[in-house]
């Protein structure tokens, strides 16, 4: 771009309140044309409320956006995209039962013959994906897609409604390693293109490998903004959190106890396939695989969430079929489940009532079958001082907390009370570095209480500093297993890629 070109965007003391809460303080940076520039920053920083203000979602108590240098006022989303500017949300906004095709349309059809309108768009889309690289069946179900597939989806509906601005938030957080690198060839594509990109994520080393400039948010304010060739990640971490971070602790030989969950022969029909596995007291086995594996469904069927064949056993009983999850729970079995808006809370429930779902029968929660309210709001307000969630708020909604305090949240409610067992699916995803620190200091609390800790998760380096044996799963089955002191990232991946360890 030209050096005396304008800023394709300009935030010029963007200030937005929530009730009591400041999420955006004054916030003042500019995006240059053509550039990838990241935004970093604690969850409850006050970055999503940025973009959702450039994005039209909400509007600002003071201060203005800039377009290419001309103030612009985003009324609306639609507003937005009329402007070329596009979004990709970390949770994906798809019609699962809707073709490809059909959802990039939706909203933007071409009027009352809609057949018409999608042989065009079939046209448009076929020349969008050969300009970038973002190969879509046009025709395939959504839902039945995997994950770094339905992303292109998301950036295909932004670029043929003709983004020129695109903003991704935590673009990464679903995706395999492999998708990753997918994904970043295709944002320097467009960036290549003149697109300018404007990424929200957690992941510093993400940030090194692709951004031009970073600017680093925190308590609703800019603390920096540079160019990303003059800082590093220790920096930026240190940036984000306000103090130095704590190196890891040195990792300590597990002394497994007694076998706390075991299950033999576990199979659901296409999708696991004759799981033998033990989960012992004081031990965390970390489980790997690309995503789509089984995983997910081992999770869920190790928490009775899902009908599923083959024994189970807890503390060397038989757990019945019969309301096997409730039965679970009752024995002390805890579960952070993969997808938190799905299934780890209710978004219209208040931050209290999320922080006792699924304990709301215990007697320190209810009395004669009525909810101890006040008690569970105190109760909420401890855990959201320990666990450093933003805004501390009880009565505040769970959907209006940003994802990763939403994710601390539930890790709170379900390390509370020493469970036995511990189910964790993707226990940081979309948490920012310091949160991180704290999930993983309280797993290795519980693990030396003696909790088992069953962890899948797809960032391996977070397996390799928190399991003591790794498991990998391909096909539904467990393919290989590693004790710690022999595994390492590039064995793991190969493993994972079907090469025999």
């Amino acid at each position: 771009m030209a050096a005396d070109a304008p800023p394709a965007v300009e935030f010029d003391g963007i200030a937005k309140s929530f009730g009591p809460v400041r999420a955006n303080d004054g916030v003042s940076f500019a995006v240059a044309a053509g550039s990838i520039h990241g935004i970093v920053g604690e969850n409850g920083a006050g970055k999503s409320t940025l973009m959702s203000i450039l994005y039209g979602f909400y509007q600002p108590d003071a201060g203005r956006i800039l377009l290419d240098g001309v103030p612009a006022r985003i009324a609306e989303s639609a507003e937005a995209i009329r402007l070329g500017i596009g979004m990709v949300h970390q949770h994906f906004v798809l019609v699962e039962d809707f073709t490809v095709l059909e959802n990039i349309v939706l909203g933007v059809e071409g009027g009352f013959r809609l057949g018409a309108g999608l042989t065009a768009a079939r046209r448009r889309l076929a020349e969008i994906e050969a300009a970038y690289g973002l190969a879509v069946d046009p025709d395939a179900v959504a839902g039945e897609l995997p994950l770094g597939l339905r992303q292109r989806i998301e950036i295909l509906k932004a670029l043929y409604r003709g983004a020129r601005i695109l903003i991704l938030d935590e673009p990464t957080a679903v995706l395999a390693p492999a998708e990753t690198e997918r994904l970043f060839a295709i944002l320097r594509r467009l960036a290549g293109e003149g697109k300018t990109i404007l990424l929200i994520t957690h992941k510093l080393r993400e940030i090194r490998t692709l951004t031009d400039r970073v600017t680093v948010m925190r308590g609703g304010r800019v603390v920096a903004d540079l160019a990303t060739s003059q800082t590093d990640e220790a920096t930026l971490a240190e940036l984000m959190v306000g103090r130095k971070l704590a190196g890891l602790p040195a990792a300590a030989t597990a002394e497994p106890g007694a076998v706390r969950l075991a299950v033999q022969g576990l199979s659901i029909p296409g999708r696991l396939d004759r799981i033998d596995l033990a989960l012992c007291a004081g031990e965390i086995v970390g489980v790997a695989g690309v995503a789509g594996n089984g995983q997910s469904e081992l999770l869920e069927a190790l928490a009775g969430l899902v009908p599923a064949e083959g024994a189970v056993l807890f503390d060397g009983s038989p757990v019945p079929l019969r309301d096997r999850a409730r039965a679970l729970r009752r024995l002390g079995l805890a579960h952070i489940p993969e997808d938190r808006q799905r299934m780890g809370l209710v978004g219209g429930f208040e931050a209290w009532e999320t922080a006792i779902l699924g304990y709301q029968r215990e007697a320190s929660h209810a009395r004669r079958g009525f909810l101890r309210i006040r008690p569970a709001r105190e109760e909420t307000r401890r855990r959201m001082a320990a666990f450093d969630i933003r805004p501390p708020e009880p009565r505040l909604r769970s959907a209006a907390f940003s994802g990763g305090n939403q994710q601390k949240l539930i890790a709170a409610r379900e390390t509370a009370r020493t469970p036995k067992v511990l189910l964790v699916g993707q226990p940081t995803r979309g948490v920012d570095i310091g949160a991180i620190e704290l999930i993983h200091a309280r797993l290795r609390v519980l693990r030396a209480q003696g909790t088992a800790i069953l962890l899948v998760s797809s960032e391996l380096d977070e397996i390799l500093v928190l399991a003591d044996r790794i498991l990998v799963m391909s096909g539904g089955r467990i393919t290989g297993a590693l004790d710690r002191a022999e595994a390492s990232e590039r064995r793991i991946g190969l493993m994972m890629a079907g090469v025999p360890g």
